[in-house]
């Protein structure tokens, strides 16, 4: 059996599950869903300023030397922050810091009753690193915090792995067991 590992952030709240856990777990009050890939650990985790951070990057990597990394930032009861515009002031900070960079837009609309958007940034030689980079980011408001996910590969991805990272920020949600309109599911 594949084992999957789902990591539900909220205000304060880290539930981390895998399948076959013993008993089922109603998630309360509002959640950002997010998966962590298989072979994926905990790099980093940070709060600060009201805005708690982590970053997932595969066993056997750290966060100063990785090529894959999910990064997970909570921006906690932030109600000024709209997804289009703070991935428009991401794009600029990309382009920017990186020459040659390009943007594509992914999406934009709503995720389970709540705004969001989500855009691709490649840089072809990020200057720190000697490196390409292409990263997938998603931002989304709900009624309590922002969440942004991001998933950067340190490379120039193949279509396949480019399909991966959109299906991957795709599955990102947010979820209010206060609300009808956002149910949250039950997490094992």
């Amino acid at each position: 059996m594949k084992r999957r590992t789902w990591t539900a952030v909220g205000l304060a709240l880290v539930v981390c599950a895998t399948a076959g856990a013993a008993q089922a777990q109603p998630l309360k009050n509002e959640n950002l869903l997010v998966g962590m890939p298989q072979g994926f650990k905990l790099g980093f985790k940070d709060s600060k300023n009201g805005m708690n951070m982590q970053e997932f990057i595969p066993t056997g990597e750290t966060v100063q030397n990785w090529t894959e990394m999910v990064t997970v930032q909570v921006f906690l009861s932030r109600k000024d922050l709209q997804p289009t515009p703070f991935l428009a002031a991401m794009q600029k900070q990309w382009s920017d810091g990186c020459k040659g960079s390009t943007s594509t837009a992914v999406s934009t609309g709503k995720v389970n009753g709540y705004a969001a958007a989500a855009v691709l940034l490649r840089c072809p030689l990020l200057a720190s690193t000697g490196k390409p980079e292409t990263t997938m980011i998603k931002a989304i408001k709900s009624n309590d915090s922002f969440y942004v996910v991001q998933r950067a590969v340190r490379s120039v991805p193949t279509p396949e792995r480019l399909e991966t990272m959109k299906k991957y920020i795709e599955s990102v949600s947010v979820c209010d067991s206060r609300l009808a309109t956002a149910p949250c599911p039950t997490v094992r």
